[in-house]
């Protein structure tokens, strides 16, 4: 292993390129969201329930954590990937699939994926060779791969498979959830409940017995639960809940403002990095379970509405847009048993739409926006320009009508005008 500290392991300059290989500007800051990104906490969020919905909790063997990136290093360790080990992982990615691999000491070898975010398997077959002991495969936006293949394509030349399950909490494949094709698979609990942090390891293949977890500390454990209450809040869910805890809470900010003025880092020391909006892998969280508060709501929040809205907000969102200008889903259809978390959209001029509805407060997630160094249009170019054209759209289950209909017209508005002459 190459690092044992707790530590972070810094972010390598990154950086997104286009099409022609030149390189794209840097992020600039833009107003809050004025709805939520992600899901919050409300009193729905524990409503509807009914049939089993599949999800990649019906593994055997499961491991809460705090969070997907941290689950893909305890993955790769349990498979003993090492110093002169290769993984095999997709050039459309985001840092935190790659940082657990560099982090062990192993090498990431980059391989292509086609335009539907496919695994191009001839690309994987040509880099394979003796170092290689790992394939991370990813199910994109919530859309399986053709997981049986790449599973006969794993066992046909000795390969493990981590089947990276953080955009497919919920879903199955030819009738078996997500993450059971997998030696591994991960997820990143926070993509799909109202929580703060939260992640899972789980196999449907392998003991997870050596993985053995520990409490982060009453502090971590105050701060998941009083943070998951505030996002909430933020965007006016739980408002009697509010303001009975209006004088204790604003207590507590004063005092937290005061405690950081003093120890600078002591926020993010008490959360991971992902949930604090930062990059870079903290090993120090890989012997941490997740928050009472997260595990709690897996438990209590209906997986059932989970499913059926996010099904349902994606659906609308693909009505509203059809047809318009500039602009075309990157699925066509939305396949049974399929569980979206977000509504991914293909745009021909990204960059004006992503700024004027950035600027209006519409919450925009970019996968991949930055390409590990190196990975450019030589190494994949659908990997270049998936990252620079599809746009994604929140489509979770805590949309109110409202919201899905004001972000509906903001993009409808927005890309109406970018095509007027």
């Amino acid at each position: 292993m190459a690092q044992t500290a707790s530590t972070a392991l810094p972010l390598p300059r990154t950086q997104l390129y286009d099409a022609s290989g030149a390189p794209t500007p840097l992020p600039v800051d833009y107003p809050r969201a004025r709805i939520p990104t992600k899901p919050v906490l409300s009193r729905s969020s524990f409503s509807g329930r009914g049939a089993h919905t599949p999800s990649i909790l019906d593994a055997r063997e499961v491991r809460l954590v705090t969070s997907g990136r941290v689950a893909i290093a305890m993955a790769l360790r349990q498979m003993g990937v090492g110093a002169g080990d290769k993984v095999l992982v997709p050039s459309y990615h985001c840092a935190s699939m790659i940082e657990p691999v560099v982090w062990l000491g192993a090498t990431p070898v980059f391989y292509r994926i086609n335009r539907d975010t496919s695994v191009n398997l001839d690309d994987v077959a040509a880099k394979i060779d003796g170092a290689c002991k790992v394939m991370l495969a990813t199910n994109y936006f919530g859309f399986p791969q053709n997981l049986s293949a790449l599973r006969a394509f794993c066992d046909a030349r000795g390969l493990m498979l981590l089947e990276d399950c953080a955009h497919s909490f919920l879903g199955e494949h030819q009738g078996q959830p997500v993450g059971s094709f997998g030696d591994y698979a991960i997820a990143s609990t926070m993509k799909f409940f109202p929580i703060y942090e939260g992640g899972c390891l789980v196999s449907a293949r392998h003991s997870l017995a050596p993985v053995a977890l520990r409490s982060a500390g009453l502090r971590f454990e105050a701060k998941m639960a009083v943070n998951a209450l505030e996002d909430g809040f933020e965007y006016q869910r739980l408002r009697t809940l509010r303001r009975l805890l209006a004088l204790p809470l604003g207590l507590k900010n004063f005092l937290w403002g005061q405690i950081k003025r003093r120890r600078a880092g002591a926020a993010s020391a008490m959360a991971p990095r992902s949930s604090e909006g930062g990059f870079g892998f903290d090993p120090g969280w890989l012997d941490k379970r997740g928050s009472l508060f997260s595990r709690l709501m897996l438990t209590l929040v209906s997986r059932t509405r989970m499913g059926a809205l996010r099904r349902s907000h994606y659906q609308r969102l693909q009505a509203a847009l059809a047809g318009l200008p500039g602009c075309r889903p990157l699925h066509p259809a939305l396949p049974d048993g399929v569980y979206p978390w977000v509504f991914p959209l293909y745009v021909d001029d990204p960059e004006p739409l992503f700024n004027s509805l950035k600027n209006e407060g519409v919450p925009i997630v970019r996968f991949a926006e930055y390409l590990w160094q190196g990975v450019d249009a030589t190494v994949c170019s659908a990997s270049v320009e998936l990252s620079r054209h599809v746009l994604q759209f929140p489509c979770h289950q805590e949309l109110q009508e409202q919201e899905l209909d004001w972000m509906i017209t903001k993009i409808h508005t927005a890309l109406l005008a970018q095509a007027a002459p």
